[in-house]
């Protein structure tokens, strides 16, 4: 048997793993509006197509979440975590080849049945990091999703705009051969599945019941769906704002350089935030800063120049994300400690269902205009932060604390 892997070791290649994961997200969350006429798609059915797309998509895959933290109970987390990047192959491989809209939803589905793998991920350093270096793990796993976002597009806009959608998927394909190979290959955890003790549904309810269970989760939960649908509903349709606004021969190209100065917002907003929550409070600063993101979403509906609405998307899409992370710690803090590894399993469930109220919202509204869903982000970013305030001063109850 080979030895237990140190935990830099695994923090390195999670962090490999989780940038080219995101990196490939993020090219097709931004190039899919561009490529969608090349499927049948009318250009003026195409903001319809993109938000039923990516509600569907991420719908398919939630009621498939509470059982991947059940089977790494029971089969080990490495060969579930693995599962995931096996999904974004599969996923990727299916797109490249998709003749129709209808197969192309069903492959961005596939790339759904991944989620659930950062919770097992940051377990797994959880148990393997000293404790005073856990934090730092953290970080710098966490630290891959937005430079996946922010090198994703822009690396892959010129690829797009020279040899095609098809060529960069297939080579995001590629390379998630190569990061099942490294994580199947590269490091041995320790972790020991428990004894078969119930049925995978039951090990599966269980963890929904601790959330069912606390007024304040139950409560919780919903209004953070609520409150960040508005900011997802907003970057899915980024690219056809800037479709609209740039008028040259490289339009992927400019899809991704005002994406990726989005991700680059995200770079100085988390820490400027995080250390803000900090010193004044978590969450003061969540509410405080919901506030201000609602005022500011109608920055971009406003601004009618490229430049412009690149700086105003970089700095409400950095504040975005970086509320979006304080809001972790609300979750955590409802929670004790012997709840707390089951109920941030979820954590990314707010995100996952924001990702299908906030499109399906946007495939309407965007049909009128793209631009309206700046202002109809503002509405659910305001109409959130009053449920998670309601949701704060709920009690958290016998078994959630």
């Amino acid at each position: 048997m080979r030895p237990i892997s140190g935990w830099v070791r695994m923090t390195i290649l999670f962090t490999i793993a989780g940038f080219f994961e995101v990196a490939a997200y993020g090219q097709i969350s931004a190039f899919t509006p561009l490529y969608l006429p090349q499927l049948g798609i009318e250009p003026s059915a195409v903001a319809f197509w993109v938000g039923v797309i990516t509600s569907f998509s991420s719908l398919a895959g939630l009621p498939f979440l509470p059982f991947w933290g059940a089977l790494a109970d029971r089969y080990g987390r490495k060969p579930l975590i693995i599962r995931s990047f096996v999904a974004a192959f599969a996923a990727l491989s299916l797109i490249v080849v998709a003749p129709n809209v209808g197969i192309f939803a069903v492959a961005r589905a596939v790339q759904s049945l991944g989620l659930g793998n950062t919770g097992l991920i940051l377990a797994t350093l959880a148990e393997h990091a000293p404790p005073g270096r856990v934090a730092f793990a953290f970080g710098v796993v966490n630290g891959a999703n937005p430079f996946g976002g922010f090198v994703g597009p822009l690396a892959g806009g010129p690829v797009v705009d020279r040899f095609g959608f098809p060529a960069l998927i297939a080579a995001d394909a590629a390379i998630m051969v190569a990061v099942v190979a490294m994580l199947a290959f590269g490091y041995r955890d320790g972790f020991v599945p428990r004894p078969a003790g119930g049925s995978l549904l039951r090990m599966a309810g269980d963890g929904i019941l601790l959330i069912v269970r606390s007024p304040r989760l139950r409560a919780l939960f919903p209004a953070l769906f609520l409150l960040f649908a508005g900011w997802l509903l907003a970057y899915i349709y980024v690219p056809l704002v800037v479709a609209r606004l740039y008028t040259g021969p490289d339009p992927a190209t400019a899809v991704g350089i005002v994406l990726g100065a989005g991700g680059l917002g995200i770079f100085v907003a988390s820490p400027a935030i995080g250390a803000i929550a900090d010193r004044y409070g978590k969450a003061q600063t969540l509410f405080v800063g919901c506030a201000v993101l609602a005022a500011l979403w109608s920055a971009p509906f406003f601004v009618r120049e490229l430049v412009p609405f690149t700086i105003a998307w970089t700095v409400v899409n950095g504040l975005a994300a970086a509320l979006f992370s304080v809001s972790f710690t609300l979750l955590s803090a409802s929670a004790t400690d012997a709840t707390r590894g089951r109920v941030m399993t979820f954590a990314y469930l707010p995100a996952n269902i924001g990702f299908v109220i906030g499109p399906g919202i946007g495939s309407v509204i965007a049909s009128v205009d793209v631009f309206l869903v700046f202002p109809t982000a503002a509405l659910l970013t305001l109409l959130g932060l009053l449920a998670v305030i309601f949701a704060w001063r709920q009690p958290l109850g016998p078994r959630a604390g």
